[in-house]
């Protein structure tokens, strides 16, 4: 019986022994081994033997990339207006001793120094600024924090600012001054419409206006033209007629009288014509001193008898 115990309590111890001895570390962790209290080495991802009651493990780091929620922050601006910054960071370790050895707790460190450098960062700038240099903000914010905290064994990836409350009175002046813009903005665009809509017409009518000069000129060339041709026309049939007089005269062997007297119908015949102003042509002109002429020629004829 006695020798049934014994064989428990070996067994016993050496379980215990084992569980001190071998350390099973994960995937994307290290173990911070310390021997008699003082570090040892860092254990990476596997299966790791250390000594009972000589070393221990301090602490389990995660190499993972980590996020941090700075609480809600009051900051007052440049103009004195109180605004509420939320902001969260994006770490990864790099050197877990340092995490450990060089400062008391990471997490506090790295929010104490958030929060002091968003203060000194939008204190220097107006309401409006920090609402339109968020990017500028977060980059600095990174920039600065990863300065600081390199000899912590960390590196500081991203900052970003989620939200930025600024008090009550505040944030209804601003909506109201927004909508302000909007009808602003939407007066002047209905104007610059209004405005290039009557440009646009008063071009039409000008171009109408032009386009029916244009026609009215063009007809007005055009009657002038026909009733150039018409008067012209009515002419030459008349020194027609007047010809066609004349050669009836001369073969009728008319007297002086009868001849005078049919010449005067044939101009009475083209006086009548529409215009104001008849143009007889050279040939009609020649025609009637033809007739003259013949007249002349019929009466020496007749005194010669």
């Amino acid at each position: 019986m006695g020798g049934v115990i014994f064989l428990i309590i070996m067994l016993a111890i050496i379980v215990i022994i084992a569980y001190k001895t071998i350390k099973v570390v994960k995937q994307s962790e290290v173990y911070i081994i310390e021997r008699l209290g003082k570090f040892h080495k860092v254990a990476d991802a596997g299966l790791t033997i250390i000594i009972p009651f000589f070393d221990h493990v301090r602490s389990v780091v995660s190499l993972k990339q980590q996020t941090m929620d700075i609480p809600p922050q009051g900051v007052i601006t440049k103009d004195n207006v109180t605004i509420t910054i939320d902001t969260v960071v994006f770490y990864q370790i790099t050197d877990p001793a340092k995490a450990v050895y060089e400062i008391q707790s990471l997490k506090k460190g790295i929010e104490y120094l958030a929060i002091t450098t968003i203060r000194d960062i939008v204190g220097k700038m107006d309401l409006d600024e920090t609402f339109s240099s968020r990017d500028a903000i977060n980059q600095r914010l990174r920039v600065i924090l990863d300065e600081a905290t390199d000899k912590w064994g960390c590196k500081i990836d991203r900052v970003e600012i989620k939200d930025i409350n600024p008090p009550a009175d505040i944030r209804d002046a601003m909506e109201k001054q927004m909508n302000a813009e909007r009808n602003k903005r939407a007066l002047i665009l209905q104007a610059e419409g209004e405005r290039q809509s009557a440009i646009t017409l008063a071009e039409g009518k000008k171009q109408a206006a032009i386009l029916e000069a244009e026609a009215d000129r063009e007809a007005q060339i055009r009657r002038a033209a026909g009733e150039a041709e018409a008067i012209e026309a009515i002419a030459q049939a008349k020194a027609k007629e007047v010809q066609m007089v004349y050669e009836a005269i001369k073969k009728a062997d008319p007297d002086e009288k009868l001849v005078q007297l049919k010449s005067l119908e044939a101009l009475e015949e083209v006086a009548k014509g529409d215009a104001n102003k008849v143009f007889i042509p050279f040939d009609a002109t020649t025609a009637l001193s033809s007739l003259g002429a013949a007249a002349e020629m019929l009466k020496d004829k007749k005194e010669g008898k």
